[in-house]
């Protein structure tokens, strides 16, 4: 350890000095560092370059039980628990942030649907379940609301909206819209929502009823009942560091783009599909069923 010392302050004191001081030979300390470093240093050296590249490449949104099974994809056979100790020391973890804060207005005279969905968050196939949600970002400048719609198979999101106001034309339309040109309505689709006026009024209803597609709410205050859409946004408030600093709307804008298109739909590893990524996934099933 003196030795490992000495040879990191070498450019800040001199040798003999620092050797004197930890009561050390000079002699034996550059006999020490002119030995060749072991293999098992090297490799754990190197794992440590890779654990810090993927760290800073996910923005600092991976922890360990991600970054191992992103090691464990290259070819290095590490458990999560030494990932961990590297990571502490290394000093780096995962960031945490301000919870994002969900829009609720159930308040309103128009037809709510029963719960037909029932927390049944496993399928099989896409566009048999899509579920939405909306919440509210603080910029600098006001408030943003992001409206958002998840094929409950392979968790991708299919559509998203972002916008100044909350009328229906700026939040569950505008999601719909784009849900629909990513992704086509299949015969006996549920789109599961809460129970908010922009999924409960007309011009909502008419408009996904005009596609033969099935509603279902979740019940009054419970959650649970739209857990996949309220995860999204736990996942969003973690990584995308949002509430650490204030920022533009349309820095926030183009933060979300780059967290939904770029990171969450294509390389986010997601622990409801085993850790693998959205397109992984995706690609897999494709093959199975090829091959079936």
């Amino acid at each position: 350890m003196k030795y490992t010392f000495i040879k990191n302050h070498e450019y800040l004191f001199p040798i003999e000095k620092m050797c004197k001081v930890l009561q050390v030979s000079t002699s034996g300390y550059y006999k020490w560092k002119s030995k060749p470093i072991s293999n098992r240093i090297l490799t754990k050296n190197e794992i440590k370059q890779k654990v810090t590249t993927i760290y800073f490449t996910s923005k600092q949104r991976y922890g360990s039980p991600r970054i191992t099974i992103e090691l464990n994809a290259l070819g290095y056979k590490i458990s999560r628990i030494t990932v961990a100790k590297y990571m502490k020391e290394l000093g780096l973890r995962s960031k945490l942030s301000k919870k994002f804060k969900v829009t609720t207005d159930s308040k309103h005279i128009y037809l709510v649907v029963e719960n037909i969905l029932d927390r049944d968050f496993a399928v099989d196939q896409p566009s048999k379940v899509w579920v939405s949600d909306i919440t509210y970002i603080q910029t600098k400048e006001g408030l943003l609301y992001l409206t958002t719609i998840i094929d409950l198979y392979g968790r991708k999101m299919i559509g998203w909206s972002l916008s100044n106001g909350m009328s229906t034309e700026e939040t569950s339309l505008a999601a719909w819209k784009m849900a629909i040109r990513n992704r086509g309505v299949q015969k006996g689709l549920i789109f599961h929502s809460d129970r908010d006026i922009q999924y409960a009024n007309n011009k909502f209803a008419n408009t996904i009823k005009s596609y033969g597609v099935i509603r279902s709410m979740s019940r009054k205050g419970n959650c649970w009942d739209n857990a996949v859409a309220e995860s999204f946004f736990t996942s969003l408030k973690t990584e995308l560091n949002y509430g650490n600093k204030l920022i533009t709307k349309q820095q926030m804008e183009l933060e979300i783009f780059e967290y939904i298109e770029i990171w969450y739909n294509k390389k986010r590893r997601h622990s409801a599909l085993n850790y693998k990524t959205i397109e992984e996934f995706n690609n897999q099933n494709y093959i199975y069923k090829n091959v079936a």
